[in-house]
C-alpha cells in the first residue's frame, strides 16, 4: 500500500511539472515552439490620413490625396491663368455665285446679267487666344485668323474688343494679335522644356464656342514631330479634351502656367479622341519675339529636302549602324545646289555635331542667320565629305523643304 502511494505521488508530480513547463514555453518563451523556416519580412507604407478640408475660403489646393500625391482641386491653377484665356471671333466676306449654269451663254444671251452676279456673304468661325502681356499681345493659332477680315476678342470679363493682326508665321502655326485696353491681365508663361510624360495638363479654351472651358490630363508625350500638321514641328501631345474652338486656348501646367498653345486634334469623329497637339511655350515665344521685334519670322535655308535615314535605306546604302539624313532633292541654284550638295548625299552632321534625324536637322538650319557658313559633313558613295554652305533667309513659300 505505501509502494502505491509513493508510485502515485511520483506521476502526480510529473504531470503537474509538465503542465508547468509547457505553460512557461506557451507564455514566457513561445519562439521555442517555432521551427527553423525562413520568414518574410515586408515594410507596408502607414495608412494614408483622410484628406484634410481645406478651411473656409482657404485654397482649394491645400488637400492632398497622401503623400506623393496631387492636389484634391485645381482650381487655384484655373484661377490664375482663366482670365488671360481669350475668345477670338473672326468674320471674313467671302463672295459665291448663285449658280455656274447662269453662266451658260445662252442663258446670258437671253437674259444679260441681272441673274449672273456674286453674292457676298459673311463667314464666320471661333477659337481661342492667350493674353501674354499686359500690353495687349495676344498668342494665338495662324488658322484661327488665317484670311479673317475682321477679328474681334473677347475677355473673361466681359469685354470685348476689335485686334489687329501683328504678324504670323503658317510654319508653325502661330499668330499674334494686340488689342489696345487697359487693366488687362496676362498669363504666368512657364517652361515647355521641363514637362515630363505624365505632369498634368489644363486646357482652357472656348470649344463649339460653348464659351470658356477646362479640361483636364496629363503630358502624353512630348517632341512630337513627322505629323505634317506644320513645318516646324515640336508638339506637346495631351490627352486633356481639345475640340474645335480650343485652337489658341492655352495648355497650362498645375501651377496655371502656360507651357502650349492648343493647335490640333486627332479624329476620326471631328471631337477630342484623347489625342490633342499643342505648340510648346518655348517655340511659341520664340516666334512672337521675332514677330514683335521685327515683324516676321527669319529662318535659316538650304534649298533641301531630307528624309531620315532608317536602318533600311542605311543598309541600302552600305551604311549600316549609322544616324542622318538622306537628301533626297535640291533646289537648283539654291544655297546647297551652289556648294556642290546632292541628291543621295547622306548628311551625318553639321557644324561637327552629330544630326539623329531629319527634324533636328531642320532646328540647327532654321535657327542659322542667314549668310552663315556651315559646315555639312556626310557620306557619298560610301566615302567621307565635307562641304561648306552659305545658309540664306528661308523664302516665304518654301513649303516643307530646309
Amino acid at each position: 500500500m505505501p509502494f502505491r502511494k509513493t508510485i502515485h505521488f511520483i506521476l502526480q508530480t510529473i504531470v503537474l511539472g509538465l503542465a508547468a513547463a509547457f505553460v512557461y514555453v506557451l507564455l514566457i518563451e513561445p519562439q521555442l515552439l517555432k521551427h527553423d523556416t525562413n520568414v518574410v519580412e515586408v515594410t507596408e507604407t502607414p495608412a494614408a490620413p483622410p484628406p484634410a478640408t481645406p478651411a473656409s475660403g482657404g485654397p482649394s489646393t491645400a488637400a492632398f490625396n497622401g503623400p506623393g500625391a496631387g492636389p484634391v482641386s485645381y482650381a487655384d491653377a484655373v484661377q490664375r491663368a482663366a482670365p488671360a484665356v481669350v475668345n477670338v471671333h473672326t468674320a471674313k466676306i467671302i463672295t459665291r455665285k448663285v449658280h455656274p449654269l447662269l453662266d451658260d451663254p445662252v442663258f446670258r444671251q437671253l437674259f444679260g446679267d441681272r441673274f449672273t452676279q456674286s453674292r457676298r456673304e459673311i463667314q464666320t468661325s471661333l477659337g481661342s487666344g492667350v493674353l501674354i502681356s499686359k500690353q495687349g499681345y495676344v498668342l494665338t493659332n495662324n488658322h484661327v485668323i488665317e484670311g479673317a477680315d475682321e477679328i474681334q476678342v473677347l475677355l473673361a470679363d466681359g469685354r470685348s474688343m476689335e485686334a489687329t493682326v501683328v504678324g504670323t508665321d503658317a510654319d508653325t502655326d502661330v499668330a499674334v494679335l494686340h488689342v489696345d485696353a487697359a487693366s488687362l491681365p496676362a498669363i504666368v508663361i512657364g517652361d515647355s522644356k521641363r514637362l515630363r510624360v505624365g505632369d498634368v495638363a489644363l486646357a482652357i479654351g472656348n470649344p463649339f464656342g460653348v464659351g470658356q472651358t477646362v479640361t483636364f490630363g496629363i503630358i502624353s508625350a512630348t517632341g512630337r514631330d513627322h505629323l505634317g500638321i506644320t513645318a516646324y514641328e515640336e508638339f506637346i501631345q495631351t490627352d486633356a479634351a481639345i475640340n474645335p474652338g480650343n485652337s489658341g486656348g492655352a495648355l497650362i501646367d498645375a501651377n496655371g502656367e502656360l507651357i502650349g498653345i492648343n493647335s490640333a486634334i486627332y479624329s476620326r469623329t471631328g471631337g477630342s479622341q484623347g489625342i490633342g497637339f499643342a505648340i510648346p511655350i518655348n517655340l511659341a515665344k520664340g516666334v512672337m519675339t521675332q514677330i514683335i521685334e521685327q515683324g516676321h519670322v527669319v529662318r535659316g535655308w538650304l534649298g533641301i529636302e531630307a528624309q531620315d535615314l532608317t536602318p533600311q535605306l542605311a543598309e541600302t546604302f552600305g551604311l549600316s549602324g549609322m544616324n542622318g539624313v538622306l537628301i533626297s532633292g535640291v533646289l537648283r541654284e539654291g544655297p546647297a545646289d551652289s556648294a556642290g550638295v546632292l541628291p543621295g548625299d547622306v548628311v551625318t552632321s553639321i557644324n561637327g555635331q552629330a544630326v539623329a534625324d531629319t527634324s533636328s536637322a531642320m532646328k540647327v538650319i532654321s535657327g542659322q542667320k542667314p549668310d552663315t557658313v556651315i559646315l555639312l559633313g556626310g557620306i557619298r558613295d560610301t566615302r567621307p565629305f565635307s562641304l561648306k554652305v552659305r545658309v540664306q533667309q528661308r523664302p516665304q513659300q518654301a513649303g516643307l523643304g530646309n
